[in-house]
């Protein structure tokens, strides 16, 4: 088990826009081992490729949460199809540890992506995983939770946020 290092707000590469994969060979599936690997320990439902510093258009998600058999996704070059409806629902993120939000997404949604070796498939979401699905796409642009806040309320999350971090930084110096 190799375990990642997941890069944390504000850290810029987690703002880029990641290229699509277009190599299906054994570092690809080991990267998808290592990053489930990594998403399990945090412990989360789902890791973006650029949140461990690779700008791949790569995802993986188990939005099981321990109630159901796992369900160990792997979607490679990912797009939304479709969406349909609205749904707030409370998003954190791997890579902005401690920090919630209501977040406005689609309550339905298809997402079209490759399998490991290359396949193409769709998958239709609704509940967590269309969430988790949004969420993790707009990493593979360059887009965190947090950007997805009004004006006002991404002001005093960059200030509340920047102030922890300085906190944490000075506690650890010491």
């Amino acid at each position: 088990m190799a375990l990642l290092e997941i890069l944390h707000y504000p850290e810029p590469l987690l703002k880029k826009t990641s290229v699509p994969v277009t190599v299906f060979d054994d570092e690809l599936r080991q990267l998808a081992k290592d990053m489930a690997d990594t998403m399990y320990d945090a412990p989360g439902v789902g890791l973006a490729a650029p949140q461990v510093g690779v700008l791949k258009r790569f995802i993986v998600m188990d939005c099981s949460t321990g109630e159901e058999p796992d369900d160990l996704i792997f979607a490679v070059n990912p797009e939304i199809v479709a969406r349909e409806g609205d749904a707030v629902e409370e998003e954190g993120c791997l890579s902005v540890p401690g920090f919630f939000a209501n977040i406005n997404r689609a309550a339905q949604v298809r997402m079209r992506y490759q399998d490991l070796a290359g396949n193409t498939l769709e998958r239709d979401a609704d509940g967590l995983l269309a969430i988790c699905i949004q969420h993790e796409i707009d990493h593979l642009d360059g887009v965190l939770f947090v950007d997805r806040l009004s004006p006002l309320k991404r002001s005093m999350f960059r200030k509340k946020y920047l102030k922890m971090l300085k906190e944490r930084e000075q506690a650890d110096a010491t």
